[in-house]
């Protein structure tokens, strides 16, 4: 297989990485003097264990942004594992999907749940590594967070709802070992396709919400989505 264009290495305005807080935090964890996979998990250990699963106020957010709201969802997330990745040298590339939202059932609950559209608008990250490219997903939900669903349902192996799609939640293989990484996979429902960059895809498929719907998203029904994943987390079912 050929090797990737440089347009996978390239910043763009979600991919903010020349920013000044990740430019200081890729330099404080020294992560640039790694071998190649170790850059890359170590990278994608911050953003999976460091960042928060949470809900930020909408998909299109720059890295920066993220790495500054210090929590984060599929695709938020994933803009930031992107910039952090291209700003260590290591191509990689958006997948855009739709999930149907009983993968969020139990973390969205109520009226925010019913109102939630069918499918929502997700992604994993592409990387480049050993000539070929690996499907990392397994970032999205924080070790606690999992740690809590699998205490809460002990016997679970197929699961699908509080932010997990897995063919066995009790050992989903998120964790980085060189190898593709999901935990959302089991509930995709449409495949868009590759792209350079998530800003690529953003202004062909759009983003999950708009008008009234995305106000009330943004400004009531995500910190009440926070609130119950945060008691998830701590086990406060």
């Amino acid at each position: 297989m050929n090797a990737p264009a440089a347009t996978v290495l390239a910043p763009t305005p979600l991919l903010d990485f020349h920013h000044p807080a990740i430019e200081a935090l890729v330099a404080a964890r020294g992560w640039r003097s790694l071998p190649v996979a170790e850059r890359i998990g170590a990278v994608y250990e911050f953003v999976r264990n460091e960042i928060p699963f949470g809900y930020n106020d909408g998909d299109e957010l720059p890295a920066s942004r993220v790495l500054a709201d210090r929590l984060g969802q599929c695709n938020t997330k994933g803009t930031l594992l992107m910039a952090l990745l291209r700003a260590v040298g290591i191509g990689c590339r958006f997948h855009g999907f739709t999930i149907h939202k009983a993968l969020q059932k139990g973390a969205v609950t109520g009226l925010f749940y019913r109102l939630a559209p069918p499918r929502i608008i997700h992604s994993w990250v592409e990387v480049w590594l050993h000539e070929r490219w690996i499907e990392l997903e397994g970032f999205i939900l924080d070790e606690a967070y999992l740690r809590s669903l699998q205490r809460r349902f002990p016997q679970a192996m197929a699961f699908c709802g509080y932010g997990a799609a897995t063919r066995d939640l009790s050992s989903p293989g998120v964790a980085w070992c060189g190898r593709s990484t999901y935990i959302q996979k089991e509930g995709i429902a449409d495949d868009f396709g590759v792209f350079d960059s998530p800003d690529a895809f953003y202004a062909r498929h759009g983003s999950n919400l708009s008008g009234f719907k995305r106000l009330l998203y943004r400004h009531v029904v995500r910190h009440a989505m926070n609130r119950n994943v945060a008691r998830i987390r701590a086990g406060r079912w």
